[in-house]
């Protein structure tokens, strides 16, 4: 198989589950059973992993693919990526204000002033939340809140984010301690 073109990580393999070579599978995707829409999934390695059964479980889905016959088989792809490339992921179903990370990545953060605070190297969901990480020259990489407060636009034609570095926790408030008359402990 040639190598994807512009891969993007779909779901990772976990535990076997049963005798007959299924296994347990944290996707990805919005609705978990739909990782079976995107056609063929495939590892970094190059292997093809077609879907040949699919049914949902508590956290994860259990996947029955192509040639994986036994207990043995499934074992041997706990932890493996699979992948789809980008252009097998519909754009014409996203709402205005919805993006995949992917297409975020890369993107340089700004601010009003167009001060860079480095550039959109991954997007984390720890559960409480989408997190963008930054990376920067000369900087350690930041975590800032992806939402309304933090990121004001997303403007993906010229590569950039605008947001709003407070909001963001990139700088400190100058208010922040100060009563409303601009003194400490002050009203």
């Amino acid at each position: 198989m040639a190598k994807l073109e512009n891969p993007i990580l779909m779901a990772t393999i976990g535990a076997a589950q049963g005798l007959r070579g299924e296994v347990r599978v944290r996707t990805f995707t919005e609705d978990p059973m739909s990782i079976g829409d995107y056609g063929n999934l495939h590892s970094a390695d190059g292997r093809v992993f077609e879907i040949l059964d699919l049914r949902e479980a508590k956290t994860v889905v259990i996947v029955r693919f192509r040639g994986i016959n036994d207990r043995n088989a499934a074992e041997a792809l706990n932890g493996l990526e699979l992948f789809i490339d980008r252009d097998n992921l519909p754009d014409d179903e996203l709402e205005e204000d919805e993006f995949y990370y992917a297409d975020l990545e890369g993107l340089e953060a700004v601010d009003a002033e167009g001060k860079s605070y480095g550039k959109v190297t991954s997007v984390h969901d720890f559960g409480a939340g989408d997190l963008l990480e930054l990376k920067g020259p000369g900087r350690r990489p930041a975590l800032i809140p992806f939402s309304e407060a933090a990121v004001l636009e997303i403007d993906l034609e010229n590569g950039r984010l605008l947001i709003d570095p407070m909001a963001a926790g990139l700088i400190e408030d100058p208010n922040e301690g100060k009563g409303q008359d601009g003194f400490p402990g002050g009203n």
